[in-house]
C-alpha cells in the first residue's frame, strides 16, 4: 500500500471514532506502519522464501546471477552488512545473510566459547534469527524516518519537486530484510528434535535451513577431523522433518539446503538397513572398509555383511565406529547429493577441504548428469588458507604447462617474499574470480563466508589495542576509527541515531506533540557529525 493510501485509510478510521481519536495523526500512523512492514517472523519467512525462489530461477537462466552472503553472530553485524550493501550498491538484490552455527557456538553460548560440535543451546539459533530481523527492521525504520524528516523539510521549504521525489522514494523503498540461510547443524537430536527446532527457526523468520548428514552427538566442524556420517534414510527423515515444519507453518516455498560432509568423513556410526541388492542402504554399505572372511574365522561380537554370497566383516574401530574405504569420499558426496535432491532438498552444500573450482565441478558434473538443475551453496571458508591454496594451484598449473618455476619454493609460497611476483598476482586473480568461475563452471548458486566478522572483529580490535594502549594513545582511535568513519560515510559514526534515538524522538512528538522532551536538540553532540 502506498504512503498516501495509508494516510487516507487512517484518516477515515480516525474520523469514524466521533472525535475520540482526534489526538491521533493519520500521517504519523502511516509512517509507523511503513516503518514496521513485517509484523511476524512467518511474514518474513514467506517474503524471503519467495526472494530465494526467484533468485534460484534467475540463476538457472544465467549463472552470472549467483547470490552471496556473509556470516553473522549478532543482529548489529547483520544490520551493518545490509546498510553497507545498500549504501555501496543501492540495492540488496541477491545479497543474503548466513547464520553460522560455528559462530553461535563460539560467541553466543552460555557455556562460553565452544567448538562447533552442537554443544551450544539450540534455542540460541532461533533467538539469533529473531535478533537479526529485529535489527534489520530497525534499519528500515531508521532509513524511512530520515526520508520522512526530509519530506517535512521539503514541504516546509515549499519545494514541490523534492517533495514528489521523496514521496516516490518512500513508496519504492527497498527493505533491508533479506533471506537468512540458517544453520541447523545435524538437527540437534532425532528427527522430532529437528522438526521442533526447525519450527522455532521458521517462526523467527528463517526461509532456508541448512542441515548436514553427520551424527548429531558426534558432530564436528566441517573442516576438522573425526566426522561421522549417518545412513541416507536417517538423514532423509530429518530433511522431511524440516519440510513438514515449513508446510505446517504455511511457508510452502521454504528452502532446504542439504550438506554432505562425506568428502572428509571416513566414519559411520551405523550400518545401513538394506532390503535388496543395490538399494540405498546397500549402496551406503558398499563403501565400508571390509575384509572377506569364512565362518571359521568369526569372532565374538563380529558384525557380518552378506554380499553376493560372500561374508564381509566391516572394519570396526575401538570407538565402535565403522570405517569407509579410503578414496571413496567423492563418490559418497555424489550419492548423498543426488539422493537428497530426489527426496525433497532444494540446494546442495558439499564441504570441501580446499577451494578448487575443478574439484567442485567434477562432483557437480556427475550430479547434474542425473539432476540437470542441481545447484550448490558453497562455503568460502576462512578455514582455508586462500593465499597458499591458490598460489599452489598456480604453481602446479605452471609445472603442468612446462613453465619455469625454479624461482619458487612450493612449500614457502605463503611467504611475503612472493607477494609481488607474477605467480602471486595470478593467484590473486583466481581468488578474485573464484565466485564467478564457480557459479559458471561448478553450479554454485550461493557463495557465503561463514565466519567473516569473527575475523574482522579480531583484526580491528587487535589493531586498535596496539595503537590506543601504545604511543598513539587517543590518536590511535581517532585516526584509524572515527576519522575513517567520517571520511567513508559510515552511519555508525552517529551511534545515537543508529541506536534509535531519532526514531524515539519522532514517537515522542507523535505521542505528546509540543510537550515532547526530545534528545536530538541543539546540545546533542551527534550534531557534530551532521
Amino acid at each position: 500500500m502506498a504512503y498516501q493510501d495509508h494516510i487516507i485509510e487512517m484518516s477515515q478510521l480516525i474520523q469514524s471514532k466521533n472525535g475520540t481519536w482526534d489526538g491521533i495523526d493519520a500521517e504519523s500512523v502511516a509512517r509507523m506502519r511503513l516503518q514496521n512492514r513485517f509484523k511476524t517472523g512467518l511474514e518474513i519467512a514467506r517474503y524471503t522464501a519467495d526472494i530465494m525462489r526467484r533468485d534460484m530461477a534467475a540463476y538457472d537462466a544465467d549463472s552470472a546471477n549467483y547470490t552471496q552472503s556473509l556470516g553473522c553472530w549478532h543482529g548489529f553485524i547483520g544490520q551493518q552488512k545490509m546498510i553497507s550493501i545498500k549504501k555501496h550498491f543501492g540495492t540488496t538484490d541477491r545479497k543474503y545473510l548466513y547464520l553460522s552455527g560455528w559462530m553461535v557456538a563460539a560467541l553466543r553460548s552460555e557455556f562460553g566459547p565452544l567448538p562447533d560440535q552442537s554443544m551450544h543451546e539450540k534455542t540460541s539459533v532461533p533467538a539469533l534469527i529473531e535478533e537479526l530481523y529485529t535489527f534489520l527492521r530497525q534499519a528500515d525504520a531508521r532509513e524511512l524516518g530520515m526520508l520522512f524528516r526530509d519530506l517535512d523539510a521539503a514541504r516546509a521549504a515549499g519545494d514541490a519537486a523534492k517533495e514528489e521525489a521523496l514521496q516516490d522514494a518512500i513508496d519504492n523503498f527497498q527493505t533491508h530484510v533479506v533471506p537468512i540461510i540458517a544453520d541447523i547443524d545435524a538437527g540437534f537430536g532425532n528427527a522430532e528434535a529437528t522438526y521442533l527446532l526447525a519450527k522455532k527457526m521458521i517462526e523467527a523468520g528463517a526461509c532456508a535451513l541448512q542441515i548436514e548428514n553427520q551424527v548429531s552427538d558426534e558432530k564436528q566442524c566441517g573442516h576438522q577431523d573425526g566426522k561421522v556420517t549417518v545412513p541416507h534414510e536417517d538423514f532423509l527423515a530429518k530433511v522431511r522433518a524440516c519440510r513438514y515444519a515449513f508446510l505446517e507453518l504455511g511457508v510452502d516455498n521454504g528452502v532446504i539446503v542439504t550438506r554432505t560432509d562425506s568428502l572428509g568423513a571416513g566414519l559411520t556410526k551405523q550400518i545401513a538397513v538394506s532390503h535388496a541388492p543395490g538399494d540405498l542402504g546397500d549402496q551406503y554399505n558398499s563403501f565400508l572398509d571390509c575384509e572377506e572372511i569364512t565362518p571359521d574365522k568369526l569372532s565374538n561380537g563380529d558384525v557380518i555383511l552378506n554380499r553376493n554370497g560372500k561374508l564381509l566383516r566391516p572394519k570396526r574401530l575401538p570407538s565402535n565406529l565403522f570405517q569407509f574405504r579410503p578414496g571413496t569420499g567423492e563418490d559418497r558426496c555424489v550419492l548423498d547429493s543426488i539422493t537428497s535432491l530426489q527426496n525433497g532438498a532444494d540446494l546442495l552444500w558439499i564441504e570441501t577441504e580446499k577451494p578448487h573450482v575443478e574439484q567442485i565441478a567434477g562432483m557437480m558434473d556427475r550430479i547434474r548428469a542425473v539432476i540437470p538443475n542441481a545447484k550448490l551453496v558453497y562455503n568460502n571458508s576462512p578455514s582455508f588458507n586462500w593465499t597458499l591454496n591458490f598460489r599452489q594451484q598456480v604453481y602446479d598449473a605452471w609445472v603442468a604447462a612446462g613453465k619455469d618455476v625454479s624461482a619458487y619454493d612450493r612449500a614457502r609460497l605463503m611467504s611475503v617474499d612472493y607477494d609481488t611476483t607474477d605467480l602471486a598476482i595470478e593467484a590473486d586473480e583466481r581468488i578474485r574470480n573464484f565466485q564467478a568461475d564457480g557459479a559458471k563452471r561448478a553450479g554454485i548458486f550461493h557463495h557465503l563466508i561463514t565466519l567473516p566478522t569473527y575475523h574482522t572483529a579480531a583484526l580491528s580490535t587487535d589493531n586498535l589495542a596496539k595503537e590506543y594502549f601504545g604511543a598513539a594513545g587517543m590518536l590511535g582511535y581517532v585516526l584509524n576509527v572515527q576519522r575513517q568513519e567520517i571520511r567513508q560515510g559510515i552511519a555508525c559514526v552517529r551511534h545515537q541515531n543508529m541506536s534509535g534515538s531519532d526514531i524515539g524522538d519522532d514517537h515522542k512528538e507523535y505521542f505528546a506533540g509540543e510537550a515532547a522532551l526530545k534528545a536530538g536538540g541543539v546540545h546533542n553532540t551527534m550534531n557534530q557529525f551532521a
